[in-house]
C-alpha cells in the first residue's frame, strides 16, 4: 500500500472516512444554522446563541471539519491532475507549491475561526 506524505490520514481509507465524517458534521451544523435563521433570529438572539459553550464547540468542530474536508478534497484533485506524467517536470513543483499555499490558507482560516469564536 502506498502512503502519501502529504495526505491528511495514514491511508486512503482513513482519508475517505474522515471526509465522510466531516461532511456529516458540516451538514449537521448547516442544518442547525439554517433552522436558527429560518426561525427569525435577531442580533441579540444570534449573539446569545454563540455565547453558549456548546455552539462555540460545535462551530469549532465545523471549522475543523471544513478544513479537513477541503484539504482531502484539494489533495485528491491536485495529485490526480497535476502529475509529472500529465504536465512534465513542472507538474510536481506546481502541485507541491499549491499544496503549501492551500495548507497555509487553511491554517490561517482555522486560527481566524478560533479567534472569532473565543476572541474579544
Amino acid at each position: 500500500m502506498v502512503t502519501a506524505v502529504t495526505s491528511l490520514g495514514r491511508s486512503g481509507l482513513s482519508d475517505w472516512l474522515l471526509q465522510r465524517v466531516s461532511a456529516v458534521v458540516l451538514l449537521a451544523w448547516f442544518l442547525v444554522i439554517g433552522w436558527v435563521v429560518a426561525t427569525g433570529v435577531d442580533y441579540a438572539g444570534w449573539q446569545a446563541l454563540f455565547a453558549t459553550a456548546w455552539m462555540r464547540i460545535f462551530t469549532l468542530l465545523a471549522v475543523l471539519s471544513l478544513a479537513a474536508h477541503a484539504w482531502i478534497g484539494m489533495w485528491s484533485v491536485l495529485t490526480d491532475y497535476l502529475t509529472e506524467r500529465l504536465m512534465g517536470s513542472k507538474g510536481n513543483v506546481l502541485r507541491i507549491g499549491l499544496q503549501l499555499c492551500i495548507s497555509l490558507l487553511l491554517f490561517i482560516y482555522v486560527i481566524w475561526g478560533i479567534q472569532i469564536l473565543w476572541g474579544n
